[in-house]
């Protein structure tokens, strides 16, 4: 049972609190946010500063449980949808309403760090005990979720977010992803306890009041301009995908140069290919983060390659036209090496603009709390933009220590994250007062 905010420990003081911040007597309980960071960044399947919790894993199922208890302790009540999901809903005044919902993911890239996407998720659940311990209904209901497999390490990526927008088509769950061995997603998803034979019961079906997802920045903007709170003003399209390429392997020794077909050759050519559609013209960034070489022997001429790429831009129509340009690319580089090249691209996510009215709801949340504020856009794509056509979306970004995430040392001062935690809640209690 929450009694109410506990003193803050002596190395973590709180120099944001003042008397007149809370919305209407709500206010995050500082150490609980904090100390529940911690609980979650011990649940990892390697020790150390690095955290790895890919979706589905039992370290994954490990966090979903503490989540699913934390929610009955603030009268939400709380449940896993049948593709993993986790969800506490805390009532409204007006349950004609739809509710307002805040929170991002549990699942890490290996050997990532404490805080992408859990620290949106921990201070979702936050903003329920807040308002429970403050006794503060508000006219909407509230809804924290945990997003499962919002990375896309062992499946493509926003499982969870795409099951609840109702984009995640069932035969999909048949097919095998690219990192979980013969297994198909049905198979994973059954393997960690979940139903994905009832995936139609994971859509939402009703609209939302509105979605706020806080996140840290993953990027070096706030942290260098000394700036507190971003205010998300569009999420990245992306566009992911595989590579293929099929060669001849062959003995490294006795095969001339001339007659070779080497696959690992031509995927070189396709990484540079992959940077070059990038830049004026191009799209905004553009990644290969993942290559898996055939046979892989040292004394052997390579006979196939699988890569992945990421391409992004706020900009839809570049988007299009840089992977336009990679097939046309690949398709010469085939041709020229005598490789079997094929770009397998995955469903494009298309940039999403934060709604007007939810922007503003947290610039005046953050100016209520004396906390400067910058309008950026997010390079990195977010559980938000999938939900978009639920309802009005936005984000709130935190600064990023050195501008660095995916990684170990991934931090955010604590000053920075209770306010976050801070202009979270206000945003909400404005958005409670003001949509229409």
């Amino acid at each position: 049972m929450v009694t109410g905010p506990v003193p803050l420990p002596v190395d973590r003081t709180d120099p944001l609190r003042r008397s007149d911040d809370p919305p209407a007597g709500v206010d995050v309980d500082g150490g609980r946010l904090l100390s529940r960071l911690d609980e979650m960044a011990a649940i990892s399947a390697t020790p150390g500063p690095a955290v790895t919790r890919v979706a589905w894993s039992p370290e994954w199922r490990a966090a979903a449980e503490v989540l699913h208890d934390w929610g009955p302790r603030v009268g939400a009540r709380c449940w896993m949808d049948p593709v993993g999901n986790v969800i506490a809903e805390y009532p409204g005044s007006d349950s004609r309403l739809p509710p307002l919902v805040t929170g991002s993911h549990l699942d890490t890239v290996p050997g990532g760090g404490h805080l992408d996407g859990t620290y949106g998720v921990v201070a979702a659940w936050e903003v329920l005990a807040s308002l429970a311990a403050a006794g503060r209904v508000l006219r909407h209901p509230v809804r924290a979720v945990a997003f499962v497999n919002e990375e896309g390490v062992v499946a493509p990526p926003y499982t969870g977010s795409r099951a609840v927008a109702g984009l995640l088509e069932s035969d999909e769950l048949d097919q095998q992803p690219s990192a979980a061995g013969s297994r198909s997603l049905r198979a994973l998803l059954e393997s960690a306890g979940c139903q994905p034979a009832a995936l139609d019961r994971a859509r939402w079906t009703q609209p939302v009041a509105a979605f706020v997802e806080l996140h840290v920045e993953q990027g070096p903007v706030l942290d260098q301009g000394g700036v507190s709170i971003g205010v998300v003003a569009a999420v990245t399209g992306q566009q992911r995908g595989r590579v293929r390429i099929r060669g001849q392997a062959n003995h490294a020794g006795t095969t001339p140069i001339s007659m070779r077909h080497d696959a690992l050759v031509a995927a070189a050519e396709v990484v540079l290919a992959v940077r070059a559609v990038s830049g004026p013209g191009g799209c905004d960034v553009s990644t290969v983060g993942r290559l898996d070489v055939g046979p892989n022997v040292a004394n052997v001429v390579p006979g196939e390659v699988d890569m992945t790429f990421d391409l992004r831009s706020t900009d839809p129509r570049r988007l299009s036209a840089a992977l336009s340009d990679l097939v046309r690319r690949a398709e010469q580089i085939g041709a020229a090496r005598r490789v079997e090249v094929t770009v397998d691209p995955l469903p494009p996510t298309a940039p999403v603009p934060a709604d007007p009215l939810v922007r503003e709801a947290v610039r005046r949340a953050a100016t209520s709390h004396g906390l400067p504020t910058l309008s950026l856009a997010s390079g990195a794509g977010h559980d938000c933009a999938i939900v978009a056509g639920l309802g009005p979306v936005g984000m709130i970004f935190v600064p990023s220590t050195g501008g660095i995430s995916h990684h170990c040392s991934e931090s955010t001062p604590p000053r920075d994250l209770l306010g976050g935690a801070r202009v979270l809640l206000s945003t909400l209690v404005d958005l409670d007062r003001t949509l229409p």
